[in-house]
């Protein structure tokens, strides 16, 4: 079907009613940040370890993991998950057992059963995640991968070539009660809790065997020994003191929420190592962290399941993140700043700009809060990405605002501050990219172990940096990043997206990034990730990539269009394009038709957050990406023939 700058129009108009329509009282939107059945399944687990009263959401978690499961018995973390998720699966088993909803004798357990098993049982289940629920349920031992980390490395200074600051922050936050629990070798069971043993195909069950270390598992293990040395006193009182150490550092970072940093996956891991410390159930910070955690539900209305009335436990609500992206894509399809939908939104965000110091200190001394987080609870975990997402929502009235104006240059001199040595932006804290930590011998270590920079976090902060703070690469700092960006693209001409999926993700980023700060569309960077975007395009005129890209590390075809990356590749050709391409013109056609559809590539998940195990699907993206590049599509090319079929 063909379609001209008055259909293209008239769909930024419908986009952007609804969303007006769709906003709170608040002035946010809240949509679900929707991650598969994992914490759905820990969560579970972990309330009837308690014993804790929440018996309409167990039910209401439980029916949704039971409808997730896939005709083979497995559970998928997205569709072209073909072989299925072992992890996943011994969650969902699990969870399903403990709930009590679900017998072992149930045609849905029995598959799952033997899919296990088919697959080497539970021993072969490699989420970091997944072995410490079950080892904390005493379902397993303990991995040596963790028990051989010392939990004393909390005690070493911050002025040692290697220590526990130089975790990233949000590694930090999931290791600290992990090794907690490892040091105790806590088991906690409940006159509930199933025997998995028989999910064991070998005699050894659930006893782990200790693998041996490669030599470049040994070396970070050898330098934090080594390093261990220099504490004074007796290993019992080292050990005391890190312990103790460990406790405060959890206790310390519980937000007003109850949860830890505001994320579920850690505050289910914290509670589990209070137990281990000797907290009782009926602790308060314990209570209060349930309680967060059962605040973390969104009720789906079926969404990708094909049915309403089912809830899921987000890691971290996106309100933030949603919000000032809506008002921002609001903004750019010519809601006016005035409009009460902006001005709301813009009085939320402002109230939620961090004011109190937090760990991004540590690497970034001396710089004034001023950063904005991804959750509204979160007042101390600011990021990157959202500070600058939130600046793009305020910068139309921080010229006459004096509130504004004040938030402005806090979120301005913030992000300057948090460019990492090497030119890049990471994305919670700044230089903490020791590569020897991504060696340990811990499933996941590679990405989440550091927080380095990356091409997607520093390509959408040259984006606003140029388009909006209206700086380019003749300033050094800009300059800096783009170099930083240039050096570090892929040789087909893309770029690896770090949070999203994952080359469209990263390649869009880049390229709106340094067009904005001034590059010239014939610079060789830029025309060759513009010829992959072309090459990549689908049959349809739209563009896919599978959730695989991030592990295989390189570009998989999904061999399917989905609504967000659509908008980002378009989005990404139109700032390099000054008159609109047959690929240009395709994509615009192909993305209308995507909003239009209900099928699975609509809540295939395009957010990333650990490869392999962890995977987002944002309600929101099918709204927030094509509005901003049919926006963007009417914006450049509009006046140019308003007749013209496109597509």
């Amino acid at each position: 079907m063909a379609y001209n700058i008055a259909d293209i129009r008239r769909e930024i108009h419908r986009l952007s009613e609804e969303l007006i329509q769709r906003q709170e009282s608040d002035g946010t939107w809240r949509f679900c940040f929707e991650n598969g059945i994992t914490l759905d399944a820990c969560t579970i687990i972990l309330f009837r370890t308690l014993n804790a009263d929440r018996e309409e959401l167990i039910r209401q978690l439980h029916d949704r993991i039971l409808a997730a499961q896939q005709p083979e018995g497995c559970w998928r973390w997205y569709r072209d998950d073909d072989e299925g998720h072992l992890s996943a699966t011994v969650e969902a088993y699990y969870a399903l057992l403990f709930s009590g909803y679900s017998r072992s004798e149930d045609e849905a357990l029995q598959k799952a059963k033997r899919y296990i098993l088919e697959r080497g049982g539970i021993g072969q289940a490699n989420s970091l995640l997944t072995k410490a629920i079950l080892a904390a349920t005493g379902q397993r031992a303990w991995p040596s991968s963790l028990s051989l980390i010392p939990i004393e490395i909390l005690l070493l200074p911050e002025s040692f070539p290697l220590n526990f600051y130089d975790f990233s922050g949000y590694s930090r936050v999931h290791l600290v009660p992990l090794l907690i629990m490892a040091e105790r070798n806590f088991r906690a069971r409940s006159m509930r809790t199933p025997d998995l043993s028989e999910l064991f195909s070998d005699d050894r069950g659930p006893e782990e065997e200790a693998l041996p270390l490669s030599r470049e598992s040994r070396e970070p293990l050898e330098q934090f020994q080594s390093a261990l040395g220099h504490l004074v006193g007796t290993p019992r009182r080292i050990r005391q003191a890190a312990i103790h150490k460990a406790e405060q550092y959890l206790l310390e970072r519980i937000e007003n929420d109850g949860t830890l940093y505001t994320y579920a996956s850690c505050t289910v891991l914290m509670v589990f190592a209070l137990l281990a410390l000797g907290y009782e159930p009926q602790h308060p910070v314990i209570q209060r962290a349930v309680e967060g955690l059962a605040n973390m539900k969104f009720m789906l209305d079926g969404d990708g399941l094909g049915e309403s009335g089912y809830a899921t436990i987000q890691n971290s609500p996106s309100t933030v993140w949603d919000t000032a992206l809506i008002s921002y894509a609001l903004q750019e399809a010519g809601t006016p700043p005035s409009h009460p939908a902006v001005r709301r939104a813009a009085d939320y965000l402002r109230e939620r700009q961090h004011r109190k110091p937090g760990d991004w200190q540590i690497h970034n001394p001396g710089t004034v809060p001023g950063g904005w987080g991804f959750s509204e609870t979160n007042t101390f975990v600011p990021d990157v990405d959202d500070t600058t997402a939130v600046l793009r929502a305020l910068h139309a009235l921080h010229a006459d605002d004096p509130a504004t104006l004040d938030a402005w240059n806090r979120g301005l001199n913030w992000v300057w501050s948090m460019q990492n040595a090497d030119g890049g932006w990471p994305a919670f804290e700044k230089n903490t990219d020791k590569v020897m930590l991504t060696w340990l011998a811990i499933e996941g270590a590679k990405s989440a172990a550091t927080d380095p920079s990356e091409a997607d976090l520093t390509g959408r902060t040259l984006e606003y940096l140029g388009n909006f703070a209206k700086l380019g690469v003749r300033h050094d700092w800009v300059a800096r990043g783009a170099d930083w960006l240039l050096s570090h693209q892929q040789e087909d001409g893309s770029w690896y997206g770090r949070w999203g999926i994952c080359y469209i993700y990263g390649t869009w980023a880049a390229l709106t990034g340094l067009m904005a700060v001034g590059m010239p569309a014939d610079h060789p960077s830029i025309a060759n990730s513009a010829e992959w975007l072309r090459n990549i395009q689908n049959a349809d005129g739209g563009w896919g990539e599978s959730c695989r890209s991030d592990q295989a590390k390189r570009y998989v075809p999904l061999r399917a269009s989905t609504p967000s990356q659509t908008a980002w590749a378009l989005d990404a050709l139109i700032s390099v394009h000054d008159r609109p391409t047959p690929e240009l013109e395709r994509g615009a056609a192909r993305l209308i038709e995507l909003l239009h559809e209900d099928g699975w590539p609509a809540s295939y998940p395009t957010g990333a957050g650990l490869p392999g195990y962890f995977y987002v699907h944002y309600h929101s993206y099918r709204y927030i990406w094509p509005l901003l590049a049919l926006s963007h599509y009417a914006k450049k090319y509009g006046d140019e023939s308003a007749d013209d079929p496109i597509g």
